[in-house]
């Protein structure tokens, strides 16, 4: 329960780095800082809708367009930044063709990257703490 709970907490991190790369990179992707809280209630709604929506869109795509199978992961965040900027919460604006294409590049990219680096970082000392305390792997041959 407490890795899925890490896991977690480490997707929305990464989703919210995604965000604020879009935010500084592009000039059409807007986060209002004005409204903070609202932005975090956009990191939190896209995290769950991107979760849901990639098996979603991966089934679709699977079945009536087998080409798009590679970019199921820029769908689903295409449309879950869709539903975000939608909602009456604010926190989040995209204003131009080039905020959301390359914002949804961006925002993929630097969140497929996040969930693969980030547990990596924290658990990497707890991982070498722990294979100090057992000394030499087993089965690994003396030289």
């Amino acid at each position: 329960m407490i890795t899925l709970l890490f896991r977690a907490l480490l997707y929305l991190v990464s989703a919210g780095l995604g965000l604020l790369a879009a935010d500084v990179l592009l000039d059409g992707f807007q986060i209002q800082w004005s409204q903070w809280w609202g932005f975090v209630v956009c990191i939190l709604v896209f995290a769950v809708l991107q979760t849901v929506l990639s098996p979603w869109v991966s089934r679709l795509a699977d079945r009536y367009a087998p080409v798009l199978m590679g970019g199921i992961g820029i769908v689903s965040t295409f449309i879950a930044l869709l539903v975000v900027v939608l909602l009456p919460i604010g926190g989040l604006r995209i204003t131009d063709l080039t905020g959301w294409l390359l914002g949804s590049v961006i925002v993929w990219l630097v969140t497929a990257v996040g969930s693969v680096l980030l547990p990596w970082l924290f658990l990497r000392r707890r991982l070498e703490a722990r294979g100090a305390r057992r000394g030499p792997r087993a089965g690994r041959q003396m030289e």
